[in-house]
């Protein structure tokens, strides 16, 4: 089998995976180790991916575990090899909803609930000008129903999902009364 890194394309794809992670707020290891899982075709090992990556074995440990939390990456055994091998989820819609529900169970609920504590305890205050106030209570609302929205869209089936995606905008028009410039 010829190696992953060594076809130009795939190297490719692990480079700018890697670099489009450090945007995305994630390890730069971290992000080239999924890329190289997601297209091999078969589980690798933690040394392989140390090979082909050129990283550090503590670095591929630590984005493998990583990895496993967004649940986009799992250990699995192979017969005959007592390591453990790991594979990426490569169905993008389950990869899709696991990255977005650990970004939102780590990023969005821990704001929501630093908002609503916050919006409580200004509640009663009238030492606080009333725009503070009312900015605070708009961002919690906001926040609110977009965890909300979130939860909704997240029970859909995956079909459901993919009909909405493809339709766009054009999911505006089954809003009764509603514009297209509306926003």
């Amino acid at each position: 089998m010829t190696a992953l890194i060594d076809i130009p394309e795939a190297q490719a794809f692990i480079l700018h995976w890697g670099e489009m992670g450090n945007q995305w707020g994630v390890n730069r290891s971290v992000s080239q180790v999924h890329a190289l899982l997601y297209l091999s075709d078969r589980p690798l090992h933690a040394e392989e991916i140390c090979d082909a990556l050129g990283l550090a074995r503590s670095n591929v440990s630590t984005a493998l575990k990583e990895l496993q939390s967004y649940r986009i990456v799992r250990r699995t055994h192979v017969a005959g090899d007592r390591r453990d091998h790991f594979v990426a989820e490569s169905d993008l819609w389950d990869l899709l909803t696991n990255v977005v529900t650990e970004r939102k169970r780590r990023e969005v609920d821990p704001t929501i609930a630093m908002l609503d504590k916050l919006a409580a305890e200004l509640r009663d205050r009238k030492d606080v000008p009333a725009h503070v106030r009312e900015r605070i209570v708009q961002m919690q609302e906001f926040m609110g129903t977009l965890a909300g929205w979130y939860d909704d869209v997240r029970r859909l089936p995956k079909s459901t999902l993919v009909t909405l995606m493809k339709l766009g905008s054009k999911v505006a028009r089954f809003i009764p009364g509603k514009a297209k410039s509306d926003s």
